[in-house]
């Protein structure tokens, strides 16, 4: 018990068990990203075919844990060595084992990037539960941000968990006092509502989705309200530079919805790492 303390409170050893911690969590995500989207359309046609009195559609049970995997392309049960993160991939050679049709390179990388992130997290907060909460919201943007890249859609059984678990941890002073929390919900939310208000009014358009309010809202309750501007200029030069990228070598047009969430899920990132250093310049610049 006492070398397993020791083995924790070693910042090295802490950091390398957060990093495998994370290859393993980075697995299930990839069913989250995959399943969740499906879970939530089976829900709305029950939804609508209670509504509308008609007989409930049958469908076998599916969840985050049942079926098991399969290859989308053959339907082959996916095994035990077939499933182990990045390794599996790499022995397969980016193939299904069976009917040989490519397995997207999109799985390592969720793994390798939920692996390495939660190892940055340990090094940079150390043993202790500041390390465990941003390894939570780590994971939690990991799963918005590709979410919204397949379907455009934010889960608010992400979301609204990941907003009340801020709030949660600043309690006692996670990242931000719980004053600037509760205002940092409110006014991340307020902020992008009103965008939306006002470009709809302007246009007749929708420019984004409530699930982007419920993103930026859950980031201001992790990093209190003097955060928001970091978050939303960063996101904005982003996805402004990579909409105009598309638009140039992609052939986008400018009608072409482009999802927000991954931008902000890459400023909630950055802000995560480095934000308090960058909030730090900025007040004292003022």
């Amino acid at each position: 018990m006492n070398f397993d303390l020791a083995l924790l409170a070693d910042p090295t050893a802490f950091a390398v068990l957060c990093g495998l911690l994370g290859l393993v969590v980075g697995s299930f995500l990839n069913v989250v990203i995959h399943r969740l989207p499906q879970m939530m359309e089976r829900e709305w046609q029950l939804q609508c075919a209670e509504l509308r009195g008609e007989p409930l559609p049958e469908h076998e049970p599916f969840d985050l844990v049942r079926p098991r995997s399969r290859c989308p392309h053959c339907g082959h049960r996916i095994g035990a060595l077939e499933n182990i993160p990045i390794i599996s991939w790499l022995l397969l050679r980016g193939r299904c084992s069976s009917c040989q049709r490519p397995i997207s390179p999109r799985y390592p990388l969720v793994e390798a990037a939920s692996a390495i992130l939660s190892l940055l997290a340990a090094l940079h907060f150390g043993p202790g539960w500041h390390a465990a909460a941003a390894m939570l919201l780590i994971w939690c943007l990991l799963a918005l941000a590709f979410i919204d890249l397949d379907t455009q859609f934010l889960p608010d059984s992400i979301t609204l968990p990941l907003l009340w678990a801020g709030l949660l941890f600043n309690i006692a002073g996670g990242f931000t006092d719980l004053r600037s929390a509760v205002i940092g919900a409110a006014a991340g939310y307020l902020s992008l509502w009103s965008v939306y208000w006002l470009f709809k009014l302007a246009t007749g358009k929708e420019g984004m989705g409530f699930g982007d309010f419920k993103l930026l809202a859950a980031l201001g309750a992790w990093f209190g309200w003097i955060a928001l501007p970091l978050i939303m200029l960063a996101s904005s030069l982003v996805g402004a530079l990579v909409g105009i990228a598309l638009m140039v070598f992609a052939s986008h047009k400018r009608e072409t919805p482009i999802p927000f969430g991954p931008y902000l899920a890459g400023a909630g990132l950055l802000t995560l790492f480095w934000g308090q250093d960058v909030i730090q310049v900025w007040l004292r610049s003022l």
